[in-house]
């Protein structure tokens, strides 16, 4: 192959007009008072950002994905501890390549074996020694209780990178980011912009599925309806407690199925998902399902994945209109720049910036 006929900076077409992220800039007013009173919160649940909130962390994402070479600094002399008991690419990755960018420095922990929790070491004296050592911790574990065993004793903030199946809010924040980048006019009630959504998962399994549709419910102008695609073998563990009431009192009209390819044409985006950490393990769900080249795709439909997939999404699918997963997964780097400046305090850095 001749190198030169590769191209390195291959574009992928846009289906829906202007999808660069200044587009989301000025669907946007800016408020920085939100964003100010981010400093020293806990991360821990989708259930904690409003609308108002979230707009503008979009708002300061899609500023620094604009330009991001003005925001090299404002975390300078900053530590995060990055503590990922749970395997991780994308996730991990994209916290430390965040801080970085911002000028950070990270001290990386990615088995627990190596620390003193092996030894018997509570997790309040873990999270004791993270006060002296640094500024920001972000945790991934398998445990559900972790998280919060370790809240009580921190004194600097916490980001919830993961906890078994419970939530992954920062994950959902980067797909909502995703779709508004993609369509920004549905940031605004009053153009009457809707979109059905077709998720393919266990809301009741998935972290990443419960939170996005946690995320998705604050913005219910702008959702035509929810559809959850299952196989028959996840019926009885769809929901959790509550878990479709709560939605469905926050405006989500919610339909569910089992036949992928009837609702596929009527779907204008697609989140697919078929992994679920459980314990020290993961289960597949929905295997029966898969999306590819072939699927009966609504011709500007989008698909999101969290990543890492398996065969549910085929590769063919890379090279098409269809795919904004890699463009969900670049996005979610600047989504967690925005967040993280504001969590340390920095907030004043780079909201003025233009």
């Amino acid at each position: 192959m001749n190198v030169n006929d590769v191209s390195f900076e291959r574009e992928r077409p846009d289906v829906y007009g202007d999808a660069h992220p200044k587009a989301l800039l000025r669907a946007i007013q800016e408020d920085g008072d939100y964003l100010v009173q981010l400093a020293n919160q806990h991360i821990v649940s989708g259930d904690q950002f409003d609308q108002a909130t979230m707009k503008q962390l979009f708002r300061l994402a899609a500023k620094i994905e604009s330009n991001p070479k003005r925001f090299h600094s404002p975390l300078q002399n900053k530590i995060l501890i990055s503590a990922f008991y749970e395997p991780s690419t994308r996730t991990r990755l994209s916290f430390e390549s965040a801080w970085h960018r911002l000028g950070g420095d990270i001290m990386s922990i990615t088995d627990r074996s190596t620390t003193g929790i092996a030894k018997g070491e509570s997790l309040a004296d873990v999270a004791e020694m993270f006060n002296n050592y640094g500024d920001c911790v972000v945790l991934r574990d398998t445990n559900e209780s972790s998280l919060f065993e370790m809240m009580d004793a921190l004194r600097i903030p916490i980001i919830n990178a993961g906890n078994g199946t419970d939530e992954h809010p920062t994950q959902a924040l980067a797909d909502m980011y995703a779709i508004f980048k993609w369509r920004p006019a549905l940031l605004d009630a009053s153009n009457n912009e809707k979109i059905k959504i077709g998720v393919i998962g266990v809301p009741n399994k998935m972290r990443t599925v419960r939170s996005l549709l946690k995320s998705l419910s604050v913005f219910p102008h702008a959702v035509e309806e929810l559809v959850i695609i299952h196989d028959e073998a996840s019926a009885a563990e769809l929901f959790g407690a509550d878990q479709r009431e709560e939605l469905e009192l926050r405006g989500i009209k919610i339909r569910i199925t089992t036949d992928l390819n009837a609702v596929l044409p009527e779907l204008d985006v697609v989140y697919i998902n078929a992994i679920s950490w459980e314990g020290d393990t993961f289960n597949t769900y929905g295997n029966s399902f898969s999306l590819s080249a072939k699927s009966p795709l609504k011709h500007d439909a989008i698909i999101l994945h969290p990543l890492a997939r398996g065969e549910e999404l085929a590769m063919d699918l890379d090279n098409t209109p269809h795919n904004w997963y890699f463009s969900q997964a670049r996005g979610a780097v600047f989504l967690r720049m925005a967040l993280l400046t504001c969590m340390v305090e920095r907030a004043e850095r780079v909201i003025d910036v233009v």
